[in-house]
């Protein structure tokens, strides 16, 4: 949706990153696995050749009558997808694809791609109802009027603004409720998972000193996925699959549109495109195989666990490196009153009292430390609401925003934050140099992003891979 304007952004800044365009994978003959779930195989028999025949508790045999209505496309573990809810997705990602002026594929390649990332995402879901993973309207209403507010606007406005462009507000509330779900889901499976070690912090400090003109690339990827534990027989169908990929770029077809056609990767409709990384970001399989190439260019078929890749150099750039140990930031001390909301005390009632409270400090009644130690339901209320010396990302989004738009000595108008109504003052500012602790907690950070970021991929190929899907024919 184009009023949108950053609906990403929001959920990094309260960590919940989302991979909203979920993840592709290959199509190929996942319909005679074995159901992984209990739920799937109690549906299925198998046949003495092999093969897998339905018995009369099939699911899909339960929706007979939602069938006639609306047909089914894919049935994922226990559950369906019918094609009124592909052809919805399909519409919205050829509406987006179009702003964006990229190439479209074929119609029938473009419904395998978004098949599968809804593949992908229901059963994610799935796993999640598994794990007991739940989001409740309070939260829901939170993320909501946060992605109001990175759009400067108010929630109503918000909600005019979707429904003039044709989605109703209780759907989309629905499509967040899962994206945070899913989200929840990775951090329990992938990132609460990965580890970083000082060896490799030191390592990552020692070659940032030495980054400064080193050079950064701009590549995109076709990938062709081999499922996990494949037999000799599916690695040979994905080779003779990405052969005939690289054999039609070798005749003249475009990268961009072979990607969203055929490439297994999450990138896929966005023309494979990697973005802008250092060589340490990139796999060293793809720097090896562009060392010989000239932009533009693409290399011959690379092998990964992961299957075969066509690596495209579209560019390269030398990297604008700001060390950490030369970086200067901007400290705030500042100071709160914080009343929590509860059910007890509503957010109207938080903020009057909160009212009540400046008005007494702009008037010279009161010290703002005293009246902190009386009536904040925060830890810092013993040290007079004080905060101490907060670099950026120390303090929640919203608390952030209105203390930077502050000047020392002025005290903010009620803030909302999730935890509470803030009355902030900022006391004063500093420049200073980053300190050698904040420099190795900004590395491990960043090295356990690149780690997250290898971790999910591989995370959602297996889920992907060890998934019952059955493909349903449309003239059924």
């Amino acid at each position: 949706m184009k009023f949108i304007r950053n609906i990403h952004s929001y959920f990094a800044m309260t960590s919940l990153s989302m991979v909203l365009s979920g993840f592709a994978f290959n199509t190929q003959a996942q319909e005679k696995t074995i159901p992984a779930s209990p739920t799937a195989s109690s549906s299925l028999n198998m046949r003495i050749d092999g093969s897998l025949t339905k018995t009369t508790n099939s699911p899909a045999k339960k929706m007979n009558k939602v069938q006639d209505v609306d047909a089914i496309v894919a049935v994922v573990n226990d559950e369906i997808i019918t094609r009124l809810e592909l052809m919805q997705r399909i519409a919205s990602v050829e509406a987006r694809m179009q702003k964006q002026g990229a190439n479209l594929p074929a119609k029938a390649d473009l419904q395998k791609q978004v098949l599968e990332r809804m593949l992908l995402e229901r059963a994610q879901l799935q796993l999640a109802k598994e794990n007991g993973i739940q989001v409740d309207d309070v939260m829901l209403d939170r993320a909501i009027k946060g992605i109001a507010e990175q759009n400067k606007m108010s929630l109503q406005e918000f909600r005019n603004q979707l429904e003039r462009e044709g989605m109703s507000f209780a759907h989309f509330r629905e499509e967040i409720r899962e994206e945070i779900v899913m989200q929840r889901l990775r951090e329990r499976e992938v990132d609460n998972k990965v580890q970083v070690t000082d060896a490799e912090v030191d390592h990552y400090l020692a070659a940032e000193r030495d980054a400064q003109g080193q050079e950064e690339f701009n590549l995109a990827q076709i990938l062709i996925h081999i499922p996990e534990n494949a037999s000799p027989q599916q690695i040979t169908a994905s080779r003779a699959r990405a052969e005939n990929v690289l054999q039609q770029l070798k005749s003249g077809a475009a990268f961009e549109k072979l990607a969203a056609s055929y490439s297994d990767a999450k990138d896929a409709l966005t023309g494979g495109e990697i973005g802008w990384r250092g060589a340490d970001r990139l796999p060293q399989l793809f720097i090896d195989a562009i060392a010989n190439l000239r932009p533009g260019e693409i290399s011959g078929l690379l092998k990964s666990a992961n299957g075969f890749h066509i690596v495209k150099f579209i560019a390269k750039r030398q990297a604008s490196v700001l060390k950490a140990s030369d970086a200067v930031i901007t400290q705030t001390h500042a100071r709160h009153i914080l009343i929590k909301v509860n059910q007890i005390v509503s957010p109207a009632e938080a903020r009057r009292k909160l009212l009540e409270i400046k008005e007494r400090l702009d008037n010279k009644a009161a010290k703002f430390e005293d009246l902190a130690k009386s009536f904040s339901n925060d830890g810092s209320a013993s040290k007079g609401g004080d905060l101490g010396w907060l670099y950026p990302g120390d303090t929640v989004p919203e608390f952030e925003r209105a203390m930077n738009a502050l000047q020392p000595g002025q005290i903010s108008a009620p803030v909302e934050s999730p935890f509470g109504m803030h009355l902030i003052e900022v006391i004063e500012r500093k420049t200073d140099a980053v300190s050698p602790e904040r420099q190795r907690l900004a590395a491990r950070l960043a090295i356990r992003e690149r780690k997250i970021e290898v971790a999910l991929e591989e995370w959602l190929q297996q889920l992907r891979d060890r998934a019952y899907v059955e493909y349903r024919s449309e003239d059924k």
